[in-house]
């Protein structure tokens, strides 16, 4: 059988649990655990919860990410994509594009209204040329395109949300092709907001602390989850960085990281982005496509405004 359902594994994280305030305290120590968490939720670091993995799937395919619907996932490749049964793991369909065909690097996929949308560029070509190449889930044939051009960055990842469509222009630190040049630089990557014809409304950049976790690659992922946040992951990690819109201000708040445990960053899909939905990712190692349980009502944030107005005698000079 393809598929391998693994037992639900309970990974302990003493950094989660203290920065959680989980950890067993007694009631005279119960009001500063509070106080402790009220200090980790500045900073998406110290927040660390567990993913706990619920399923996994042989999936040859399954080298750049994942997209997912209510019947069936998709294992995303550079240029192939594998429709597979999500009961039995079994691959059904294919699309396949030409060695020498337009098709150069399928990034991730989601499935939006009976169509899955490709993030497609020519990485690590120069300069950037970025796509959206549509497919129907049904048949896998190819039938729409959206070209960009040369543009932001390299387009990684793309998907539906509160009636707009959001998207990862990434730059890499990593050296272009037989040269010192940064292929775009890394802090130039920009995650943004787009209208029904796929035009940039609004765009933000990743804070730095992230950025450096990527080190020479860049932003793999995205995807809105069941929290009404956006999940980004990176290149290699086996975690998630769950992010907010800020108050004010062009930078993504960061709110907490997920521990997936199996993956190493690339692209990720909640499969309906419903309360009890999983988040999807991949194995390039094992050519594995894993599904996890993840705790988001656990997710601590302040609530505190950055910000206040003073009144007089309370005045900063």
């Amino acid at each position: 059988m393809i598929r391998r359902r693994n037992a639900v594994r309970g990974l302990a994280v003493t950094a989660s649990a203290v920065a959680l305030g989980t950890l067993p305290v007694s009631a005279q120590s119960a009001a500063p655990a509070a106080a402790v968490v009220a200090k980790a939720v500045a900073s998406g670091a110290d927040q660390v919860l567990p993913g706990t993995e619920v399923a996994r799937y042989d999936a040859f395919d399954a080298n750049q990410g994942v997209a997912v619907d209510r019947r069936y996932f998709y294992a995303v490749d550079n240029r192939t994509i594998t429709k597979h049964d999500r009961r039995t793991g079994e691959p059904l369909l294919q699309f396949a594009g030409d060695e020498d065909g337009p098709i150069e690097h399928l990034d991730s996929g989601v499935v939006v209204n009976g169509r899955l949308y490709a993030a497609h560029s020519n990485y690590s070509e120069y300069p950037m040329e970025s796509s959206i190449e549509i497919f129907d889930t049904r048949t896998m044939r190819h039938i729409g395109t959206h070209s960009f051009g040369i543009y932001r960055g390299s387009l990684t990842w793309l998907d539906h949300h509160d009636g707009a469509w959001w998207a990862t222009f990434a730059n890499y630190d990593r050296p272009r092709n037989g040269t010192q040049i940064p292929y775009g630089e890394t802090y130039n990557t920009q995650v943004v907001k787009m209208d029904d014809d796929f035009q940039v409304v609004q765009s933000w950049t990743i804070p730095k602390e992230i950025l450096d976790r990527f080190e020479q690659m860049s932003n793999s992922g995205g995807s809105w989850g069941p929290d009404g946040r956006l999940w980004l992951t990176g290149h290699d990690l086996p975690e998630a960085y769950v992010m907010e819109l800020p108050e004010a201000g062009s930078e993504l708040r960061w709110v907490a990281t997920i521990t997936l445990p199996g993956i190493q960053g690339q692209g990720i899909a909640w499969d309906d982005a419903r309360q009890n939905s999983t988040l999807w990712g991949i194995s390039r190692d094992s050519s594995e496509v894993l599904s996890y349980r993840i705790p988001v009502n656990d997710i601590v944030e302040s609530g505190d405004e950055p910000w206040q107005v003073n009144g007089p005698g309370e005045f900063e000079e």
